[in-house]
């Protein structure tokens, strides 16, 4: 019964969807306007709060700690020469000049280094405290000896901002970031240390300057994130040109298949964006999912197509017979799809949630679309029959693999 209460409805409804179509394309591509306009909201964020819910006992105890000392965004330059070691003069100059250009990096707080490590002397009854190294050019070999000295015997020193065998030291800016916008500095403050760093590289070839840190972990999740938004996504289009070419052999059915599925995959996105979610490396791969789900989606209905205008039904009437085909079977994998994606949302880590929700919403799109949008696209786009003999080589294709299935 109702089998054949959906199989009447896919046949009104689609006759009433290529009826209908120009009203239909203007009021599917509005709609995808609308939700894709998101995208211009979008925010990447680094902050590695985002993977722990609000309640999360491990934050809320991280936090407390962060509210009684200092917090732990920082970034550090770890310096490595060729030759001579740390306490070579060159490298010593290297270390001030980079401690001293730290401090002018926007939202630092404290810059530690074995150069402006504050180091006590006792002379008698008086206490001298200075910097270790004050002026590399103007020590004597002597003195250079004492401060590797003391910085190797230093256990504030040793192990943290030098090496045990004085070979590789390193210097620490460490951040005071807006409690309100802990991340938004993140991209301005990496940026600044690169320059930093490319500026003493060039005053001092043979050193070797590498950048890490907490703040420059978060600059490179976002740069990962933005990177697969410009390779992965062009790299996929990329593909599926070419197979639903080599499917299809047919250039409009393929632009059709590429525009639905862009709308399903940017509007997806624009609606995650509308509803405040910030992307992340874990939820930006979402456009990359919907793109695979509303090909499938479209490739069903159009081959269908293709099969019935190769038995002699014209456009009109291979359209209504696919969409009566494919209704049932379509909508269950899209609703269990979207429900399948729904359920990241009981992981302890948000942002595969919100990929979750994006890739649902995503799912739902690919579907309306597709069963919306498509027919009447290709109701309004020229299409021919397939030849018959490569319906007949899949046909007997398919016949041996059935007689021959064991």
């Amino acid at each position: 019964m109702i089998p054949g209460l959906l199989r009447n409805f896919a046949h009104v409804y689609s006759d009433w969807v290529i009826r209908w179509r120009w009203l239909v394309l203007v009021a599917g591509l509005g709609s995808a306007l609308a939700a894709g306009a998101g995208l211009s909201r979008i925010q990447f964020t680094a902050d590695y709060r985002a993977y722990f819910g609000p309640n999360n006992p491990q934050l809320l105890a991280y936090d407390a700690l962060e509210k009684v000392y200092i917090g732990a965004d920082n970034i550090l330059f770890v310096l490595k020469p060729a030759t001579g070691g740390v306490f070579a003069r060159d490298t010593l100059r290297a270390v001030k000049e980079l401690t001293d250009a730290s401090w002018r990096v926007p939202y630092a707080s404290r810059v530690d280094s074995i150069t402006n490590f504050q180091h006590t002397v006792a002379v008698g009854d008086d206490l001298t405290v200075g910097d270790l190294v004050t002026d590399p050019d103007a020590l004597s070999d002597a003195a250079l000896a004492a401060a590797r000295q003391v910085a190797l015997n230093e256990p504030v020193l040793r192990g943290r901002l030098i090496s045990p065998n004085g070979e590789t030291t390193g210097v620490v800016i460490t951040f005071q970031f807006p409690l309100d916008n802990r991340t938004g500095p993140i991209p301005e403050v990496t940026q600044r240390a690169r320059e930093i760093a490319d500026r003493v590289r060039a005053a001092h070839p043979g050193l070797t300057i590498a950048i890490t840190g907490m703040a420059a972990f978060g600059d490179a999740m976002i740069s990962a994130a933005q990177k697969d938004q410009r390779t992965l996504l062009p790299a996929m289009y990329g593909c599926l040109v070419f197979l639903l070419l080599l499917f299809y052999r047919s250039f409009w059915a393929m632009a059709a298949t590429i525009l639905v599925i862009s709308m399903a995959a940017g509007g997806a996105t624009g609606m995650g964006a509308w509803l405040g979610i910030e992307y992340t490396p874990g939820s930006a791969i979402a456009p990359v999912i919907i793109l695979t789900l509303a090909v499938a989606d479209c490739v069903h209905i159009l081959m269908t197509v293709f099969h019935e205008m190769g038995e002699g039904r014209s456009k009109h009437d291979a359209l209504v017979e696919s969409m009566r085909v494919n209704t049932e079977p379509v909508f269950l994998t899209s609703l269990t799809t979207a429900i399948g994606f729904l359920c990241l949302n009981f992981s302890d880590a948000p942002p595969f949630g919100d990929m979750g929700n994006v890739a649902a919403m995503g799912a739902v799109a690919a579907w309306a679309y597709s069963m919306i949008f498509l027919p009447a696209l290709m109701a309004v786009l020229p299409l021919k029959a397939r030849k018959k003999a490569k319906r007949v080589h899949l046909a007997r294709f398919a016949d041996f693999l059935v007689v021959n299935r064991r």
